[in-house]
């Protein structure tokens, strides 16, 4: 019998990056991440139809290197910040550390796709894409 409290998460791709180490990574995309390369299982392929370049995804990442036991934190680690419960502050330090990256897709090759800005580093788990929001409404538009 499966345990009803535990779930069962299998990524999809690789964030190929520039960035090596979590100090090199900006804390928010907008803040000067470079561009990347997501690296998709080929099993994933079909889940691209439609995927083009410009356009504009979130991309939904396991932050591996995180610690998962703070619950509080200074927001952007500066000290003269008040501290804060890690749910109202986008650190990577939580109990489940999803990463949540709007990006623009510049190229597709395959089953992989090349977008900025990402703050992810290199070997970073995707574990799903989603079209933005903004993009859904302008397509339901037409």
């Amino acid at each position: 019998m499966t345990d009803p409290t535990t779930y069962e998460l299998r990524p999809i791709g690789t964030v190929r990056s520039g960035l090596k180490q979590r100090e090199d990574a900006p804390r928010q995309g907008f803040a000067g991440a470079p561009d990347a390369w997501l690296e998709l299982a080929d099993e994933f392929r079909d889940g691209l139809l439609g995927v083009e370049p410009g356009s504009e995804l979130v991309v939904l990442t396991w932050l591996h290197l995180s610690d998962r036991t703070m619950l509080q934190v200074r927001p952007s680690h500066d000290p003269e910040r008040r501290l804060k419960g890690v749910f109202i502050t986008r650190s990577p330090v939580r109990p489940n550390p999803i990463g949540i990256h709007p990006v623009t897709v510049l190229e597709v090759d395959g089953t992989r796709l090349h977008v900025e800005p990402l703050e992810a580093v290199d070997g970073t788990p995707v574990i799903d894409i989603k079209v933005s929001m903004k993009a859904r409404q302008s397509d339901e538009a037409r």
